[in-house]
């Protein structure tokens, strides 16, 4: 299993949109390439940290890839061809304390983490040691 990081803003689609949803639910809009390549990474049953990005800044809880890899319904076609992909994503837990970026950044064993040295991308991977990190600084 690998593991992943995945930002939205919360006033966008928020950790509680996706646990009131109580079903998969599109992981899309996203329009970075490096992003949708991550997702193509993805396998089902890998796991994600939920981030609230822009105000909040802080991981709040962990979802799950429920479906593979597929074209983003909120996409147009390109010269016919599908470019923006997605997977579906479920949730799982929430975190019992957000773990904010500032927290994060002074952490020992974070300080290479992409979304240390990476902020703005909306996909990303995490370790198995920044994952055991966050999760512990979360209460799980």
């Amino acid at each position: 299993m690998a593991y992943w990081l995945l930002k939205s803003e919360p006033e966008t689609f928020s950790w509680q949109d996706l646990v009131d949803k109580g079903a998969p639910e599109e992981w899309n809009g996203v329009r970075n390439y490096q992003a949708r390549n991550n997702m193509r990474a993805m396998q089902v049953g890998d796991e994600a940290f939920f981030y609230h990005s822009v105000k909040d800044k802080c991981v709040v809880g962990i979802c799950r890839v429920a479906a593979a890899i597929h074209p983003d319904s909120t996409a147009d076609l390109k010269n016919g061809k599908v470019v923006w992909e997605c997977v579906d994503v479920e949730a799982v837990k929430p975190f019992q304390t957000a773990v904010s970026l500032d927290e994060i950044k002074v952490t020992e064993g974070l300080q290479e983490m992409v979304l240390v040295n990476n902020s703005r991308l909306s996909v990303q991977p995490v370790s198995d040691a920044e994952w055991a990190i966050i999760c512990k600084m979360g209460g799980l």
